[in-house]
Order: structure tokens, then sequence, then C-alpha cells
């Protein structure tokens, strides 16, 4: 959520940087400051009334002690005025901060401003391609054969069970999910990073705080009756630890991974670009997540995206980096770069990645702040990424490494599978 204050310092910028969305911010920040504007007269009114209060309870005690009951009581009668005037205004401004909050809420991060210009994916930069692309054998398939061919994942009995969108993964399809779940745990942990093992639902607070709220609301699984919403990425818990806490310079960089499930409605989802693995309802990931000092946040970026880019190389798969334009950058994010992996047997590019610096968006809704060396607090900025999402590569494997006499396994991934192959 972007900060009042910045936004009355910075008007033009906001308005400016947010067209890189496509998006025409100007009536929603006049409101904003229109709204600030009310918000500071009512606190005027409230600070002036109280000091007002202050010096009458003062002149009350002295009336009394001089046996000047009279004149006490006339002023007290000024008191009870002033308590209920004092109660018109603070619900006044309780009803300006929820009007502020909201439209606040409505306002995505600002992109930064290498971000290019665009409305769509057709419009993402394309900064870096690594590892060629296989040329499969004359019969090759799309994964979702391989799976039935090899019963590696039941796609038909994920229906049975829960619908579309939850497979059900068997035997070396099962441990092959496993080992690269295994395999992306370890190079994080070795790259410095912690492990979590979070909830898997969160609360309305938490959804608000990493920003899926209330802008992906429709995309979350909700449990009205328990008030939980069963979480999108493991970015979500995990970042809420760092809710309302306010850390030391020393403590960067906080580096935490997580492998969860993860649950989306993905509602409207149809069509061929949905088959197998390509979108599901439940799908298995393991995040990266970074809390940062604002002065190296984009380092962090970078390291991050050559972190992913390492996992990629090992598993030899072909992949490039996009930079996402302003039309198809998440709400809160300020900077994405999103991995794809080549799929050879459909010929197309799956999104196996996310790379995100929120800066501060997300620290100022979770109030997640730091004090610097000269004990002023500040936001701190987020980062997160996956590495990786499975189906994706786990469908990417499959069809790269197929041949006429089954799949190769990655060499990386042998020592977590026990075989070298699937056939």
């Amino acid at each position: 959520m972007l900060q009042t204050s910045f936004i009355r310092e910075n008007t033009s910028l906001v308005i400016e940087r947010l067209k890189k969305r496509n998006i025409d911010a100007t009536t929603t920040v006049n409101s904003i400051i229109v709204l600030d504007d009310k918000r500071k007269k009512t606190q005027q009114e409230l600070d002036s009334l109280l000091a007002e209060s202050n010096q009458l309870a003062k002149q009350i005690g002295d009336l009394f002690k001089s046996g000047n009951t009279d004149e006490a009581n006339k002023l007290k009668n000024r008191t009870t005025q002033i308590k209920e005037q004092s109660a018109i205004l603070k619900e006044e401004q309780n009803n300006i901060a929820v009007e502020l909050q909201q439209l606040l809420y409505t306002l995505p991060n600002l992109p930064n401003e290498i971000v290019p210009n665009g409305k769509s994916a057709e419009d993402n930069q394309n900064v870096y391609e690594n590892n060629p692309i296989p040329k499969l054998h004359a019969n090759a398939l799309p994964h979702w054969e391989l799976a039935k061919k090899y019963n590696l994942i039941d796609f038909e009995l994920g229906v049975k069970i829960s619908g579309a969108g939850f497979p059900v993964y068997k035997g070396k399809g099962a441990q092959l999910q496993r080992a690269l779940i295994t395999f992306f745990l370890d190079r994080a942990i070795a790259a410095g990073y912690d492990e979590i093992m979070p909830p898997l639902m969160v609360n309305e607070a938490s959804g608000y705080g990493t920003g899926q709220l209330p802008d992906k609301e429709g995309q979350m699984y909700y449990m009205p009756a328990d008030d939980l919403y069963m979480i999108p990425t493991a970015e979500v818990p995990i970042t809420n630890i760092y809710r309302d806490v306010i850390l030391k310079e020393s403590d960067f960089p906080i580096k935490n991974v997580g492998y969860t499930p993860c649950f989306r409605r993905e509602a409207g989802s149809y069509g061929k670009d949905v088959r197998g693995l390509n979108r599901l309802h439940q799908f298995d990931k393991v995040e990266i997540v970074q809390i940062q000092h604002p002065d190296k946040s984009y380092q962090t970026l970078d390291e991050m995206v050559e972190h992913v880019k390492g996992l990629l190389n090992q598993l030899e798969l072909p992949y490039r980096i996009l930079r996402l334009c302003g039309g198809d950058m998440g709400f809160t994010s300020a900077l994405t770069y999103d991995m794809e992996v080549f799929s050879a047997a459909q010929e197309k590019w799956l999104e196996v990645s996310s790379i995100s610096n929120f800066e501060t968006f997300q620290a100022n809704r979770l109030k997640c702040r730091f004090k610097d060396s000269e004990g002023k607090t500040q936001l701190v900025h987020t980062l997160n990424g996956s590495a990786l999402a499975l189906p994706r590569i786990l469908a990417s494997i499959l069809e790269n490494n197929q041949t006429e006499n089954g799949i190769n396994v990655p060499k990386c991934l042998v020592p977590y599978t026990k075989f070298d192959s699937i056939n």
C-alpha cells in the first residue's frame, strides 16, 4: 500500500508511474488528498477541543478550591459540550480513516522506472535465454499423455476425488515430484535461506498484509465458518511472520524458504492452455522470501534471479527471463522478472517463476519496519520468488526428456529419485 504522505509529496510522480499500468489514477489520488485534508482538519479540531478541555479542568479545579462553585459549574457545562463535540468528531475521523484506507487499497504499487510500458504479456521484455530447445522424436507426446502412458499422474482420478485441477501423483510421478521439492529446498538452504513450514490457511489480516486482499479475493478459497483463506502461495504466511515487527539493521538480510501446497480457484480457466499440469487449483511450490534494507533490495532481486537461473541450469531446461511490462505486472510488485521454460511437446513457453521486489508496498500494510543507525524508523523492502513452482517444471521435464524408450531423469535429481529413467 502506498503511503499517504508519499502520495501528497509526489502526486505527479504517482499518477505518471501508474500510467505504466495503463491506469489513470488522477481521480483516486485527488480523492485521497482531499480525505487526508479532512482527516487533518478533524484532528486539529479534536486537538483544539482537548487543549480547551485541559485548560477548563485546571480552571474548574481552581474555582472549586476558591469556593466559587457557581462559576465552576458553568464551566463544567462547557466540558460536557466538548465531550459531545469530541465524540462526533471522533466518529467522523473514524469514518474518514476507513474511507481513506479503502481508497489506498485500490491503488497498486508504483512500477519501477525501468519497467517497460505495455498492456499485456506480448509487451514483456525478453532479457535472457539459456539452454537449447531439444528436438523430440516424431512420436513425442505432451506430458498428460506421458503421465498416462507411464502411470505417473492420474488426472481422471483427481476429478473423481475433488474435481478438475486436482491431479493424483502416483509411483515414479510422486517420487519425481518429491525429489524436485527436496532438491529446491536443499539448494535454497545451501544459499543461506532458513526453512519455514507455515500454516496452509491464513486470516484476513494476513491476506491484506501481502496484498492478496482485496485484489485477489475471488481467486482464493475461503472458508466462511472459520473466516480463513487457503494460501495461494507460501509468500503469504511467511511474509506475515514479520507483520507488526520492528527489526534492527543487523537483522538484514532475512532469508526464508518454504515448501507448501498452493490453492487457487483460477476462476474462468478452461481450454487447451490449461490441460494437464498447465493450470491447477492445487499445486506444489517452493518459495523464497527476503526482508531487506531498502538500499540493497534491487541487488537482492538480482541475486534471487541468479538463484532461480541456477536451478534451471542444473535441471538442463531451456528457459528465458522476461521483465514484465506495466500492464502485466502483479498488483503489489514494483518490478517483476518471470522465468519461463520451453515445453518442447507443446511448443510453447510456460511460466515457472515470478521474482518480485515489492519495495515498501507490502511493508506498509504489514507495518514491518526497522530502526536505522540514527534510530529512525523506516519501512523494510520485501521480495519473493518461486524457486520453483512444480507443475510446469515437471511437465517440461517429462516432455523435454522423453525418448522413444522412456523418459530420462535430470542428473541433479537422480540422487533424490534413486532412478535415472522412467520406462
